[in-house]
């Protein structure tokens, strides 16, 4: 299924291997990286391959790539992913360092759960991020999240672990 939302400066949509050109200059950026749990991406066509295993209209995960309105340039993804096991959907995204303070992602975000309320309903939203990445952890403050527990996260590669804060909000 095809989905695409708008907010005041985006379009929100899904994915597609033909976004792999877009969605390469951000995965293959070491910056936008540092945190992230995937690699850094090597060439365009190993993004093309990722985004052909990703599950991005699955029942329980909502994906969709950011779109400038203005430029119709994508310049990042995020999306929502349900997890049982705490009853929540797990926030997640990545953008372009050259849109990075710019309100874009909560901006995104905030779409993203009023579309999946009403699809699905959401009771709560969680995030999980680095400790030393406060870009997200205002992302989240923005979203209404505050702190629920301590985590950790690796690399699918296991080549580094982060000490990491998870964030909660009860929405209903």
């Amino acid at each position: 299924m095809k989905r695409e939302l708008e907010t005041d400066r985006l379009i929100l949509r899904t994915v597609t291997t033909d976004d792999a050109e877009a969605i390469f200059k951000w995965t293959s950026d070491p910056d936008v990286n540092t945190f992230m749990n995937y690699t850094v991406h090597e060439s365009v066509d190993f993004t093309r391959e990722w985004i052909k295993t990703r599950n991005i209209d699955g029942a329980a995960e909502f994906d969709l790539g950011f779109v400038l309105k203005e430029t119709g340039e994508m310049i990042g993804m995020g999306g929502l992913f349900y997890k049982k096991d705490i009853d929540a959907w797990e926030i997640g995204y990545n953008l372009r360092k050259d849109y990075w303070g710019k309100g874009l992602v909560p901006e995104a975000i905030r779409a993203l759960i009023d579309y999946v309320d009403k699809e699905k309903g959401v009771r709560a939203i969680v995030g999980e991020f680095a400790v030393d990445n406060n870009k997200s952890r205002r992302v989240m403050e923005k979203l209404g999240m505050t702190y629920w527990k301590d985590s950790k996260y690796s690399k699918m590669d296991g080549s580094k672990t982060f000490e990491a804060r998870v964030y909660r909000r009860e929405l209903k």
